[in-house]
């Protein structure tokens, strides 16, 4: 669907052929939240290995990172990896979390964008305007040219189930 600042391929993958689309995105901080790139994958696993659990009215299509220079900075690739491959250090992985211009990419969108954040106590950057970075012009790109039914985004450290709202959707 795209490409990272460093040109890596932020690819959306699908498993039946209906006419309802559910979106399912992991890895949007990379490194930093890697659990979830490792859920996605196992989610296309078992698609690929149980077809017939997609009612035939439903298409579900997985993008399993959207931060694929962030996931690489952590495990060494952008692509299918192991927990294994996940360092102990923190600051590494904590690194991970941005993109290859040190965009916090959730902060990159459009409902009450902002130059800067704040990531626990951290300032980050949202980007230089709303989807100035590729990452998340890519994914936008994608929602606008396709009729999502509903998109689920993987964080691992929410410890909850939150429905996005931009001011009245």
């Amino acid at each position: 669907i795209g490409a990272s600042v460093n040109n890596k391929p932020i690819t959306a993958y699908h498993y039946g052929t209906g006419e309802k689309e559910l979106l399912f995105v992991g890895g949007i901080h990379g490194g930093y939240e890697w659990n979830t790139v490792l859920v996605a994958y196992q989610l296309m696993d078992y698609l690929q290995a149980n077809p017939t659990v997609i009612p035939k009215d439903v298409r579900v299509t997985v993008i399993p990172v959207l931060n694929p220079d962030g996931l690489e900075k952590v495990v060494g690739t952008s692509e299918r990896f192991l927990a294994s491959d996940v360092p102990s250090s923190e600051t590494l992985v904590i690194s991970g979390r941005f993109n290859a211009n040190t965009v916090d990419l959730n902060r990159n969108f459009d409902c009450d964008w902002q130059t800067q954040g704040v990531w626990q106590t951290k300032k980050v950057s949202g980007g230089t305007k709303a989807f100035s970075e590729p990452e998340s012009q890519a994914i936008k790109k994608y929602v606008e040219a396709n009729k999502i039914t509903a998109a689920v985004v993987w964080y691992s450290a929410g410890g909850g189930v939150y429905a996005s709202n931009c001011h009245n959707g």
